[in-house]
């Protein structure tokens, strides 16, 4: 039984879907306005094991995932500004971008990944059932929801509508009847970009933000629905107003039944942030060819609710049980295709609560096990087992070939094969002066070699997939 802990009821609780034939996972996607950050791609690979996981217990055709891009929004109208380019270019690029980026994380596609602004007359309805049951007001052109309309309100965050700090999270105005009210519709200022200005019956502008997630997570999961994740970031006042308005507009609702929210990220301890020198996006990694599954390793190296600290350390490590894992793949010439039944003992692991470090230890005990056995039969059946772990996770998913070699293209890899003859060659007629000098000439290209005992040799490349 899949057990997660749930921020509604702080506690762990069995997962049992409204549905199992029909299992909805909505996870709060990125803002597109600038490239993604670490931040950004931690969640991403958080969602994608609990949807894995999800897909492994149910069925990948009975689990319904939707992931959100907000692209309406007031900081992507600044950044357009800022670039002097149109909303659309800009949301198109960073769009491209994240896919791109996040692709490389060997993350699985969602279901679904709907645009907030293909969806403003969801918003528009919704806002109106507000209205209607006496949860929202109309003041200047400006529609909000009353936060004293409904006595749950802060239940999720824990907190007191007589506790909040005006202004803390929420915008303060005199237009408001309570300083903790928040915007679902907002005016268009004169200078907008067209394409961020929309019809509605309380004149042209735009949605709040929070409204977008409600509407875009009910048109393809329904009004109730089973998980609702995101960043513990998230959690006041975007998902605290999202139950709020969700609950209110859709009576007997109860919005997601599970709300999943992973920790913060610090570099090197600290908050990251652009002030402090140390904000990371996914793509100053790639570029300074840090592999994608280097970084999801090291993402879930840690448990999702608990803080993770990007470090160099944490690289070198998660690159070398990378490493020491493809090698018994190579070993044993195992295929990515190739894949035994997961291990009830690593279920175990994943089913409490997503525990990724005990399913971790687990697979480096697999290993363990696989270096100091002397069949190679039983030997291969504990790396294929390791595999099977490793697919479900999202790693151990490419050759180890191409895991070592990287990108070498064919004319390269013609004249290392070459080489590796003519010093196969010299070591046969005992020319060891020979041998070791084109091995020094394969060092120098930024091969290495390595002599098997059934008198082959391997070669990787340095560097491939390192920092």
């Amino acid at each position: 039984m899949l057990k997660l802990y749930n921020t509604l009821t702080k506690k762990k609780q069995d997962f049992i879907p409204l549905n199992p034939k029909k299992v909805g996972l909505y996870v709060c996607g990125p803002t597109v306005y600038d490239a993604p950050h670490l931040g950004n791609a931690l969640s991403v690979v958080v969602y994608d094991c609990l949807y894995r996981l999800l897909c492994h217990i149910f069925g990948k055709d009975k689990v319904i995932y939707v992931r959100n891009i907000t692209d309406v929004d007031d900081k992507i109208n600044k950044a357009a500004k800022d670039r002097s380019i149109t909303i659309e270019e800009l949301t198109s690029e960073i769009t491209a971008a994240y896919h791109a980026d996040i692709e490389q994380l060997n993350c699985l596609k969602p279901n679904h990944e709907p645009k907030a602004t293909k969806h403003i007359n969801e918003m528009v309805a919704i806002i109106h059932a507000l209205l209607d049951h006496g949860h929202a007001y109309i003041k200047k052109d400006h529609v909000y929801f009353s936060v004293n309309s409904d006595p749950k309100y802060g239940e999720i965050a824990g907190r007191k509508i007589s506790e909040m700090i005006p202004g803390a999270r929420i915008a303060v105005s005199n237009d408001k009847e309570s300083p903790e009210d928040f915007v679902l519709w907002k005016p268009a200022d004169s200078d907008d970009d067209p394409s961020s200005v929309f019809d509605s019956p309380w004149g042209r502008g735009r949605p709040g933000w929070h409204i977008e997630c409600t509407a875009m997570s009910t048109t393809y999961l329904g009004a109730d629905f089973d998980i609702h994740g995101g960043g513990v970031d998230l959690l006041f006042p975007h998902h605290t107003n999202e139950i709020a308005q969700s609950c209110c507009a859709f009576k007997e609702s109860n919005y997601a039944r599970f709300w999943v929210h992973n920790g913060f990220l610090t570099v090197d301890g600290e908050k990251m942030s652009k002030s402090l020198g140390n904000f990371i996006t996914l793509r100053d990694l790639l570029a300074k060819n840090i592999s994608g599954e280097v970084i999801r390793y090291v993402f879930m190296s840690s448990h999702y609710r608990k803080p993770t600290d990007w470090n160099p350390k944490d690289i070198s490590d998660a690159k070398a049980s990378l490493d020491s894992f493809y090698d018994l793949i190579q070993a044993h010439n195992i295929l990515p295709q190739d894949l035994a039944e997961v291990p009830e003992e690593f279920l175990e692991c994943l089913m409490d609560d997503i525990n990724t470090p005990m399913a971790y230890a687990f697979m480096h005990e697999l290993a363990k096990r696989a270096r100091a056995g002397h069949d190679k039969s039983q030997q291969k059946e504990l790396v294929l087992k390791l595999k099977s772990c490793g697919n479900l996770l999202g790693i151990l998913q490419t050759s180890s070939e191409i895991w070592f070699q990287g990108d070498v293209s064919s004319e390269e890899k013609q004249q290392i094969a070459y080489l590796i003859k003519q010093r196969l060659d010299a070591k046969e007629k005992k020319d060891y002066d020979k041998a070791d000098k084109i091995r020094t000439q394969l060092k120098v290209m930024g091969i290495i070699i390595e002599d098997k005992s059934d008198g082959s040799t391997n070669w990787k490349k340095i560097g491939a997939t390192n920092e």
